[in-house]
């Protein structure tokens, strides 16, 4: 059995091992010109942490992962408002988790493929056909391929999903904020080694993330009433975040040397369907749940796994294989979206009222009885 799959990120990685450990073959399809990284830090827990175990990546993950020391919140002056301590954070996440950087979840699984996948980088995917035996595709550069199954892994903006399933505008929920995130060249001399401090400010929040070996992340979020469409990222977050102090004029100094940004709209993919005859979609192609849920590369992960298991479960029944994957997989998906928004008015609050109300689960936890009932209940069992 041989699957195309649209997308070299953590979704279309995860399903090229998992298929080729239930023995099928795989051609990845990936825009970019080669495979990226950085990104924005992840908490990877639940279904992913479970499925990374079971699939044997579990001990490179954790050789990736870093840990936080302290998250500091802080004033719009750079004054701190309140800090979480490792043990607190650890608390708040739970023994079966790790934070680890987008960039090297991917990097452990490309590891893990690279030599038994073939991956077309800079190739885009132009049309589909298929009927009861075969999907084809037809590519940019002129080729075709057939496959028994084509899944699409190519995130929130799928080709995929629009040439297979309809267009965009069908799908994308906004959730009325937009995101920057890029790696910066050195650490602002105010955040130590392995902390994390962050800001926010009348429906602005921006942070800065010791991720470990040295590197650090710089992280802006708003809401999108303060975006303007014609403008580009660096004019964009100079003219948002230009009144603020702190370590946010350092930050925006990087930005004009950082090697790459992600800069897009917060939305989720609200679909009726994740299949169509021998056409899939998986991760944030098919349902992103934002980083407001903070569950889409766990989810990823596990969609994978669990699609390969369906699929191996069904062997030669591709449309009762992708049945099956989608009722065990769904519910889970709409339960973090519909926390997504639940959460999303309090990920970067419009007033001082919102912003103290949103910070104090986390001042809570920062008390010494709180926080020994969390580690009682989330790490000591």
């Amino acid at each position: 059995m041989r699957a195309i799959i649209i997308g070299a990120g953590i979704a279309g990685l995860a399903t090229a091992l998992r298929l080729r450990q239930i023995g099928w073959d795989t051609l990845i399809v990936e825009r970019a010109p080669a495979r990226r990284g950085g990104g924005y830090a992840v908490t990877f827990g639940g279904i992913g942490y479970d499925a990374a175990e079971r699939m044997g990546i579990l001990d490179p993950l954790r050789k990736q992962a870093f840990v936080t020391n302290e998250l500091v919140y802080h004033k719009s002056d750079g004054s701190r408002r309140f800090a979480l301590d490792r043990a607190t954070i650890a608390a708040t996440t739970g023994p079966r988790s790790i934070t680890i950087l987008r960039g090297d979840l991917e990097a452990v699984l490309y590891e893990k493929v690279c030599d038994h996948t073939e991956i077309r980088f800079a190739t885009t995917l132009t049309a589909i056909d298929q009927d009861s035996r075969v999907v084809r595709v037809t590519l940019d550069d002129g080729t075709s391929e057939e496959a028994d199954l084509l899944i699409g892994a190519d995130g929130l903006h799928s080709a995929t999903r629009a040439l297979a399933f309809g267009p965009e505008e069908d799908f994308l929920l906004d959730l009325e904020h937009k995101v920057a995130v890029f790696m910066l060249d050195r650490r602002p001399a105010s955040i130590a080694p392995g902390a994390t401090g962050t800001l926010s400010s009348n429906g602005r929040t921006a942070a800065v993330i010791s991720v470990g070996d040295g590197r650090n992340v710089a992280f802006f979020g708003y809401r999108a009433d303060h975006a303007r469409p014609d403008e580009d990222v660096a004019t964009q977050l100079e003219r948002v975040y230009g009144d603020l102090g702190w370590v946010i004029p350092e930050a925006l100094a990087g930005l004009q040397r950082a090697d790459s940004v992600y800069f897009d709209t917060i939305s989720q993919v609200v679909a009726p369907r994740w299949s169509s005859g021998r056409v899939v979609l998986v991760g944030d192609a098919a349902w992103c749940v934002t980083l407001f849920a903070g569950y889409g590369s766990a989810l990823a992960v596990g969609g994978a796994d669990r699609l390969g298991t369906e699929l191996a479960a069904h062997p030669g029944d591709i449309p009762a294989a992708l049945s099956a994957w989608e009722a065990a997989i769904r519910p889970e998906a709409e339960r973090k979206q519909k926390l997504g928004r639940r959460v999303k008015g309090v990920y970067a609050p419009a007033s001082p009222l919102l912003l103290w109300l949103s910070l104090l689960p986390l001042r809570l936890a920062s008390l010494p009885p709180v926080r020994r009932y969390m580690t009682r209940r989330f790490i000591k069992g």
